[in-house]
């Protein structure tokens, strides 16, 4: 990236991103789009007939897709969008090399937009970004704003029958709200106004490589918004230059919450807010259950403050939160009182998140888990057994099936058959079925009323669709 064009001649040229469906890419396309830039894209779930619905979305807002065949290359001005994971083999990727055409991963585009803007609003962390992204992105708007919002989840209080896929709001240059990943180390590459720091913890990464990219973050961060509850994200508070704390455990916690005034719901919960900088109480009421959404509301308001929000308006506005496709998303409640879930728990923190939220209450609980790659699970996979083995009790049972895989060269050698085997080497009751199809038969054969069905897993749209089909079939 040498030779690269200054942002304003960046902008003029057009756009071409190969695997514009992606949850990361989609958004940046909608941004560009709604800038004013040309866009183009392929997709290879297109063109295998996948999603037609998103697809479908996409051409009616004005972009031109593309088989994913080269087709779409014609000129060495045009700017290929393309993440690292893109194989050379792809044609777009050869024909754009042949051409010379610059070449930015998402996160290379997204820091250009993130950076030149007047102020630019991160959300770091190993689990809770989406949704921290999304209700600090919605404080901001209700409050008047008009932040630019980048995000990998739909966000529902942005949807309307044009955006069905609204993980982005086009608003204007001053105010920019982004998730930023840790996992590929693109993090570096954000100098943020506002850095707010979720947690620490396994992911994608060593533990010793976190800290110091999540440390760097911080010190390149004007105000660093920190969670107390979090020890390792509260070590690396001496990066940071100006901070805003917050946390529910946490009494110095600079935002809190007032102790004993959390009520709790299976589908939502309240609590007083509590900022300790006045001694102020403020009725927070929240429309997502679990523990882990009253700290992300807390995250979210601590931004907010950190941008100049008063704390009051903030909680309002948090009242009219309606959350994000595939976070916590109930599908349905049957007639016989099954309840299907669709979530997005693809790592350790996040799966056992749902889980506890879903053990909260009473109901047998069938979490069935779809792998999003070889690699992940070999990285995670004795965490995640551990996970879904002490989260879920001895009624529970936990339903694995073959990772994700998209082709390609990776190692498919090791995959779902050792997780269940570890899972009930811990004492958990799990079963490994290969075809997603026969899963749905499964579940469906053996659902009783009362029972909680999650659907987990990452890189698959179609989860959401599987989903659903579970619930008609059971109503």
């Amino acid at each position: 990236m040498s030779d690269m064009p200054t942002p304003d001649e960046l902008f003029a040229r057009p756009f071409f991103f190969c695997g514009i469906g992606g949850s990361g890419m989609l958004p940046l396309a909608q941004i560009l789009k709604g800038r004013g830039c040309t866009v183009e894209g392929s997709d290879r779930s297109n063109d295998q007939g996948h999603t037609p619905e998103k697809f479908g979305a996409l051409v009616r807002q004005g972009f031109t897709l593309h088989l994913q065949d080269g087709s779409g290359i014609v000129s060495s001005e045009q700017i290929l969008v393309a993440s690292a994971a893109v194989e050379d083999t792809v044609p777009e990727v050869q024909l754009a090399k042949e051409l010379g055409c610059l070449r930015l991963t998402r996160a290379e585009l997204n820091s250009i937009l993130f950076n030149t803007s007047g102020a630019g609003l991160a959300v770091a962390g190993t689990s809770g970004k989406s949704t921290v992204t999304g209700m600090l992105g919605w404080i901001l708007q209700a409050c008047g704003r008009e932040p630019t919002i980048m995000n990998g989840a739909v966000m529902k209080n942005f949807v309307s029958p044009e955006r069905p896929y609204a993980s982005a709001v086009v608003g204007g240059q001053s105010l920019y709200v982004s998730e930023v990943d840790e996992s590929d180390g693109s993090i570096a590459l954000y100098r943020p106004a506002v850095g707010v720091l979720l947690n620490v913890s396994l992911d994608h990464k060593s533990m010793d490589e976190l800290r110091q990219l999540f440390g760097d973050y911080l010190s390149r961060s004007r105000i660093s918004v920190i969670n107390a509850d979090n020890a390792e994200a509260l070590a690396l508070l001496p990066h940071a230059k100006e901070v805003i704390t917050f946390g529910i455990e946490q009494e110095a916690a600079q935002i809190g919450v007032v102790p004993g005034s959390i009520a709790e719901g299976p589908m939502r919960q309240a609590a007083l807010v509590l900022d300790r900088h006045d001694g102020s109480e403020h009725a927070l009421t929240l429309n997502l259950p679990g523990r882990h959404n009253l700290s992300n509301a807390l995250a979210a308001i601590a931004g907010a403050a950190a941008a100049g929000i008063p704390i009051t308006k903030a909680v309002e506005a948090l009242a009219g939160f309606e959350g994000l496709a595939r976070r916590f998303d109930i599908v349905g409640t049957t007639v016989s009182a099954i309840t299907v879930i669709d979530d997005f728990g693809h790592n350790p923190e996040k799966c056992a998140a749902t889980l506890r939220t879903l053990k909260a209450h009473p109901g047998r609980v069938i979490a069935f888990f779809q792998p999003h790659g070889y690699g992940p699970l070999r990285q995670m996979g004795d965490e995640l057994a551990e996970t879904f083995a002490t989260e879920l009790g001895p009624y529970d049972l936990t339903i694995f099936c073959d990772p994700v895989y998209f082709g390609g060269t990776v190692d498919r050698s090791e995959g779902s058959e050792r997780i269940v085997r570890l899972i009930e080497q811990a004492g958990g009751a799990a079963e490994y079925i290969s075809q997603r199809k026969c899963v749905g038969d499964r579940i469906v054969s053996i659902a009783k009323p009362g029972d909680r069905i999650v659907v987990m897993g990452a890189r698959d749209d179609t989860l959401s669709g599987f989903a659903r089909e579970v619930f008609l079939r059971l109503s």
